[in-house]
């Protein structure tokens, strides 16, 4: 092998591949020959250095590759261009980012190049050009979530859960949404097996749901996601909706809609900011309605460390009230 002082990184990475040599023993030979040039010409040397670095970072990399694949099938989700990928630092900051090809993550810590994750399993841990460690894992949607890019407020995870166990989506329900925002909803409900029916007023939220849905779920949960530039408040097509999920602000305005839309049966969850407007869904809810009720979902975490436990000094308490509603109809005569 013999590299001249204007070799670089990606030269070196190319002679472990076709030398089928391994990126310590390159990297020996690099650090060897940095030394005897760098006190002939800085520049060159500064050169070498920069190859070293890159193939110890090649070498830790084939350390944890060897290790992870006698760990069984299912440490081998291997990364892949296109995948998104969340990067977590020593002080566990979070960054959403898509692989792609000759992609790199930058950050005040140096960079990572996106073709050292390719090939590689969940749980990495990755060197920057500065040393700084970052772990790499594939994002949960409750990830996706808060780092997705967004045009609206989203509504946040503690609520996400409890509106779709509440709403009781599941495979195959119809749902009629409206107040799509950045998708965060729609994603959640579509992760469950619903299929949407939206009406938003904003064309540009449509579209950032639609990008978001399809960034996360991919294009085949688009077939279940149908978005209508319309506005509720003016009424809803169709009828034998399962449930009917609000996030608007004046939704008692539409429950009279949502009673011609809903089938017998059929539940309406309303998200509201303020609890007056929680009190006039409820109040919008006549005697077709049962089983009404509002609830507030508060979200408390805990310190622990050894024996030593509190809660956390900071909460997520107050971000919405649920309410909730069952859809009968005109009362019948008894049997």
């Amino acid at each position: 092998m013999h590299l001249d002082g204007a070799a670089d990184a990606n030269v070196a990475v190319r002679v472990v591949v076709e030398e089928n040599s391994s990126s310590r023993s390159v990297a020996a030979r690099f650090a060897q020959s940095g030394a005897l040039v760098s006190d002939v010409c800085p520049i060159v040397g500064q050169i070498y250095r920069k190859v070293v670095i890159r193939l110890v970072v090649c070498s830790y990399l084939e350390d944890i590759q060897e290790t992870s694949s006698v760990k069984g099938s299912k440490m081998n989700r291997i990364f892949a261009y296109g995948d998104k990928v969340l990067l977590i630092d020593s002080k566990k900051r979070r960054y959403l980012t898509t692989l792609v090809e000759q992609g790199e993550f930058h950050s005040h810590s140096g960079f990572v190049a996106h073709d050292l994750v390719i090939g590689q399993t969940e749980g990495v841990v990755i060197p920057t050009t500065k040393g700084a460690l970052f772990s790499v894992l594939r994002p949960t949607l409750e990830d996706f979530v808060l780092e997705m890019p967004r045009g609206a407020q989203v509504i946040y995870p503690k609520d996400l859960a409890p509106i779709c166990m509440i709403a009781d989506i599941g495979p195959d329900t119809h749902v009629f949404e409206s107040g799509i925002g950045s998708g965060a909803l729609s994603m959640t409900m579509l992760r469950y097996g619903a299929s949407i029916t939206g009406y938003e007023i904003r064309e540009d939220f449509a579209n950032r749901a639609k990008s978001n849905v399809r960034s996360f779920l991919g294009a085949h949960a688009l077939d279940r996601y149908a978005i209508e530039i319309r506005d509720a408040y003016e009424g809803i097509d169709g009828t034998d909706f399962d449930r009917v999920v609000l996030d608007l602000p004046e939704p008692w305005t539409v429950v009279p809609h949502a009673s011609r839309a809903l089938r017998r049966g059929g539940l309406l969850v309303a998200y509201t900011p303020s609890i007056t407007q929680a009190v006039q869904v409820r109040q919008a809810m006549g005697s077709e309605w049962i089983e009404s009720r509002t609830l507030e979902v508060l979200h408390r975490t805990w310190h622990i460390e050894g024996m030593a436990v509190r809660p956390d000094h900071r909460m997520v308490a107050h971000t919405a009230f649920l309410t909730v509603g069952r859809y009968i109809g005109t009362a019948s005569a008894p049997l």
